[in-house]
């Protein structure tokens, strides 16, 4: 078995084991988080591919769709629920920012290795720091719609 396929599967068992750090009580919030980071990943990783900025040569379902399942619509999103579940509610603006650059940093890291050994990502068009900016935006984005999603009176207000 190739590399790649050893790094997806290796994906899938990190991403479940992932899953046991999300509190009982933050179930809610992390699924919320995973499907509407799914809905960003869904829009934006198709733009990326169909523009030919990104490849992905080895992929799962290569005749459905030229993104990469495995990381757009599974990895990423269970880290932006652990992102969301365990965010630093009412600690200053500096270790919240530390907090989007850390995991936003981690990931592009572990992508930019992959692109640059494996042929998982292939950059066409594109640069690190596009995915490092995309990923702080995208924790962004999802990090505001929890908090409108779990906004006081609606659900219920969010707990920290």
């Amino acid at each position: 078995m190739r590399i790649e396929w050893w790094i997806l599967l290796s994906a899938y068992v990190v991403g479940v084991g992932l899953l046991f750090l999300i509190p009982k009580n933050k179930i809610r919030l992390a699924v919320v988080a995973f499907l509407f980071k799914q809905v960003i990943t869904f829009l934006f990783g198709l733009v990326v591919v169909e523009l030919i900025l990104i490849e992905y040569p080895v992929r799962l379902f290569p005749s459905i769709n030229r993104t990469s399942f495995t990381f757009e619509y599974f990895f990423f999103p269970i880290v932006c629920a652990i992102f969301n579940v365990w965010y630093p509610n009412g600690r200053s603006a500096l270790t919240q920012w530390g907090y989007y650059v850390g995991f936003s940093s981690i990931l592009t890291i572990l992508e930019v290795i992959m692109e640059k050994y494996t042929d998982l990502i292939k950059y066409v068009h594109w640069e690190w720091y596009y995915s490092w900016i995309t990923l702080c935006l995208t924790f962004y984005l999802t990090r505001l719609f929890c908090r409108w999603f779990f906004k006081k009176g609606k659900l219920g207000p969010m707990k920290s």
